[in-house]
């Protein structure tokens, strides 16, 4: 067996108690383990994506058990590109959490970072629907230590709301995989997308249950609109390094929606024809229409990115949701894209708020106030999906492909107005934070010399250096996306023509010929 596939959850699997265990009074050297394990990780990224890369599916038997009887992992293009997506979004944020000294803010932030990354990684690699159960609390375990990096009262409630919504998620995610074990007897994707096929239309009620309750699940993970009160709150309180990664947590909702429902429940199974698509695109456009509407009220910078993040994910699934291999391939792209822009714009807050505070209000100027705005700039245009970034190559990847739905007047409709309420909003906070500041330029003191004003204390300049190498990392990322938009797309394209094939898949795992 190719021990490559597990790799990416073993390594971080064992570097994380590792750290816990014998680093965790060293901060430096946890530091430097930290990004070696990041490090390794995008070497072992880059060899899986390169091996997936010609379209075999490989697989990995857990103590040597075949499908269905054992827990397997599955290598294909879609698994490799979003490991692949993964560590290159944790590789800026270490460097980042490292260079603004947000990983002393708190206890053990390396060991959670990399449970994070195992969680995450063996969601995306696994071929069992039990076991991507497991990784979802693995994610939800790390992810609120997380949250709660650096202490604070309010940090904490969020925390706590966080954790409440998504354990009511994983209660059913339960009753969900009960369900769909009842009826077909087994948990192994592969497998229950062989047992669906066979079951007659008479016997497909409690099934079609069970595939809402996972539809929820994923929706609840995605935070697709009316799914969605836990992300603004949770985002904005955590650490803003720590919501840039969260970045791929959401993508890990749509990467199961795309597995689940092209393999087990797809658009040509009888049983659930329908189901999904018919209630998801309303959402994924009432999702878009919030998160846009949100980003032009938000009155706190943290805040309005949260709302760039639902924006962006209700522009994914609408995508997702037509079950097209051309709508696949263009969601597929703006995952890439959507994420390294969240990433980038979480990141530029916290360079706002660290020498500002985050009120989108006038303040006196801020320390590299013309750095920051540019880099805020950047994220703004490809967040709004504005040429020349990948965002509106993305976006019209998504349009082109909904051409011939039969609301695409709707799909275009929205996508339009959402993405100029998102420039009017990025373009009012940019104003507000990076142009208007000048024109307060001084303030009374306390007890002021009669007719005197005292100049506004300008905070020290706070050094650049390796936290801005980060940030212009997640920049490099979207312009080199932009750059190789063609190779990106035929990847993509080829990804979403093998999920669309899922005899291979289903072959690949239970080592028979459909």
């Amino acid at each position: 067996m190719n021990h490559w596939i597990v790799a990416p959850i073993v390594l971080p699997a064992i570097l994380a108690p590792f750290i816990i265990m014998v680093l965790r009074y060293h901060l430096d050297l946890q530091r430097i383990f930290s990004v070696a394990g990041v490090i390794a990780l995008l070497g072992i990224a880059l060899t899986i994506t390169a091996q997936a890369s010609g379209g075999e599916i490989l697989v990995y038997e857990l103590g040597n058990w075949p499908a269905p009887f054992g827990i397997v992992m599955v290598l294909d293009r879609l698994s490799a590109m979003m490991v692949l997506l993964t560590a290159l979004l944790a590789l800026p944020i270490v460097l980042y959490a490292i260079a603004s000294g947000w990983d002393e803010r708190g206890k053990h932030f390396h060991a959670l970072l990399h449970f994070q990354l195992m969680g995450v990684c063996g969601a995306f690699l696994t071929g069992d629907a039990f076991n991507l159960f497991v990784f979802f609390e693995v994610l939800l375990i790390a992810s609120y230590g997380l949250m709660t990096h650096g202490g604070g009262s309010v940090r904490l409630k969020s925390g706590v709301q966080y954790v409440a919504y998504n354990l009511l998620g994983s209660t059913l995610f339960l009753f969900a995989l009960g369900t769909i074990y009842g009826v077909t007897g087994t948990l192994n994707m592969a497998d229950i997308a062989l047992r669906v096929a066979e079951l007659p239309a008479e016997d497909t009620a409690l099934l079609r249950v069970g595939a809402v309750l996972l539809l929820l699940v994923f929706c609840i993970k995605a935070a697709v609109l009316p799914l969605h009160f836990w992300l603004p709150a949770s985002y904005a309180n955590a650490p803003l390094p720590v919501a840039a990664l969260f970045a791929i947590m959401t993508k890990v909702g749509a990467y199961s929606i795309i597995r689940m429902y092209t393999l087990a429940f797809g658009p040509e199974v009888e049983a659930t024809q329908g189901l999904v698509g018919d209630w998801l695109q309303p959402a994924a456009l009432l999702t878009l229409a919030v998160g846009a509407v949100g980003i032009l009220g938000s009155q706190h910078i943290a805040r309005m990115v949260a709302f760039c993040a639902i924006a962006s994910m209700g522009t994914l699934l609408i995508a997702i949701s037509q079950f097209t291999p051309d709508a696949t391939a263009a969601a597929l792209y703006y995952v890439f894209h959507s994420t390294l822009a969240t990433a980038l714009l979480f990141l530029v807050a916290d360079l706002v708020m660290e020498r500002r505070g985050g009120a989108i209000a006038p303040t006196a100027p801020m320390p590299q106030s013309g750095l920051i705005s540019a880099l805020f700039f950047v994220g703004a245009i490809a967040m709004a999906g504005m040429p020349p970034l990948s965002g509106f190559i993305g976006k019209l990847l998504v349009l082109d492909a909904s051409r011939d739905a039969s609301d695409a007047t709707a799909v275009w409709a929205v996508i339009l107005i959402g993405s100029f309420v998102t420039i009017v909003g990025l373009a009012r906070a940019g104003t507000l934070i990076f142009w208007k500041s000048h024109d307060t330029q001084v303030v009374t003191i306390e007890e002021p010399v009669e007719g005197e004003e005292v100049p506004a204390p300008v905070a020290p300049e706070p050094q650049l250096g390796l936290a801005i190498t980060a940030v212009f990392g997640l920049v490099a990322g979207l312009i080199l996306l932009t750059l190789f938009a063609g190779p990106a797309l035929e990847y993509t394209s080829k990804t979403a023509a093998q999920l669309f094939a899922p005899e291979n898949y289903i072959s690949a795992v239970l080592g028979r010929e459909e």
